[in-house]
């Protein structure tokens, strides 16, 4: 079991900037993927974007190229999600997740744990 911890979340105005933490209990592989998805009301969750831990290859939709980055620190088995020219529309819940596997995926049902999750608000 690996319980993931999220931080960073509030209330930003339109075109702010905020950085989102996941934190895992503990690290069972070393091949694995983490990920952020968000949810908002009346929406289906969707990937926001994933790396892998071995090597550290990305992967962001489309609509958050550019704007959002995300980062690993190996030594604290953290990601980070940095989300810079927020918008209404990103207004969600941001979660963080896991997947044992070596590959990255966008399908909710592929990854193993996730977090609780964290309420991202932008104002116009």
């Amino acid at each position: 079991q690996v319980q993931l911890v999220e931080s960073g979340g509030g209330l930003v105005q339109a075109g702010g900037s905020l950085r989102l933490s996941c934190a895992a209990s503990r690290r069972t592989s070393s091949r694995y993927v983490m990920a952020w998805f968000r949810q908002a009301p009346g929406k289906e969750r969707e990937n926001v974007a994933a790396i892998r831990w071995i090597g550290g290859s990305t992967y962001y939709a489309d609509s958050m190229k550019g704007r959002f980055s995300i980062t690993r620190d190996n030594a604290k088995n953290t990601v980070y999600l940095q989300m810079n020219s927020l918008n209404p529309e990103d207004t969600a819940a941001y979660y963080c997740a896991v997947d044992y596997s070596a590959v990255i995926t966008t399908a909710v049902n592929e990854y193993d744990f996730w977090g609780q999750g964290t309420q991202v608000s932008v104002s116009s």
